[in-house]
């Protein structure tokens, strides 16, 4: 069992104001659950979450986030820590969301195609306020490839090298999303998260993709990440929040 500090993360995912999940990131294959984003998230609180997951999906697909309302209105009413990201492009976005109440700006595409850009936010905001997302899927040859712009185009670097790009750059916080589990409750990827956390112990992993019970999450643990985002399994039922989190203090 990992000694490292373990967190739960709850995840919104948001389209057109609905709280969605997508099934491996295809935008054509949705199920909305609710037009209350906030509902969701006070039920979240109200079971003991310490931390929301919350993702713009139409602006991680066209740039500029749309959700620093809906942002504001979460933090306000629940008090919940929330690390949120999609579309952010620039400094300036990532002020503007922490300024709106964010704990962290999560920064997918532009954290591969410019880890300068990034490292000096990260030097910039400090390191508790940036978690880099490196979201990925094999490739024939068995490469994680890294694709962007809500998951539409494909970065030339693979996985590995980009992830080496931060070395000694200050980064604690990489999220990383199997996009082949994402969405179908198969269970995460360990054989990628044990990878990452052994080739980059200094960091701190959060697992996302595929997770399904509690089992998937004392799990994550065990495989050494340092948390794991929970979607469709809440919002199906498969699990709940209070059964989540008890695995945090272990």
């Amino acid at each position: 069992m990992s000694t490292r500090p373990f967190t739960v993360y709850p995840a919104i995912d948001v389209r057109d104001g609905a709280v969605v999940r997508l099934l491996r990131g295809d935008y054509d294959k949705e199920t909305r659950y609710t037009d209350d984003p906030l509902a969701v998230a006070e039920s979240y609180a109200r079971a003991g979450a310490r931390w929301l997951h919350l993702v713009d999906l139409d602006a991680a697909r066209a740039g500029g986030y749309t959700l620093t309302e809906t942002l504001t209105r979460i933090v306000d009413s629940t008090g919940l820590m929330v690390q949120t990201g999609g579309g952010v492009r620039s400094a300036e976005d990532v002020q503007r969301l922490l300024d709106a109440g964010a704990t962290r700006v999560v920064v997918g595409s532009l954290a591969v195609k410019e880890p300068g850009t990034v490292i000096g936010w990260v030097e910039r905001f400090g390191p508790e306020q940036i978690t880099v997302a490196l979201d990925t899927r094999t490739g024939e040859d068995g490469v994680w490839l890294l694709p962007t712009a809500g998951w539409t185009s494909v970065a030339d670097a693979d996985l590995t090298t980009v992830l080496h790009r931060y070395d000694d750059s200050g980064l604690r916080h990489v999220l990383c999303t199997d996009i082949g589990r994402d969405g179908t409750l198969a269970g995460p990827n360990f054989h990628l998260y044990t990878m990452l956390t052994r080739s980059a112990p200094h960091l701190q992993v959060q697992a996302s993709g595929g997770a399904r019970d509690v089992d998937d999450v004392r799990a994550a643990r065990r495989h050494g990440c340092s948390g794991i985002i929970l979607g469709k399994a809440l919002l199906e039922g498969r699990l709940t929040v209070t059964e989540a989190i008890q695995e945090e203090g272990l």
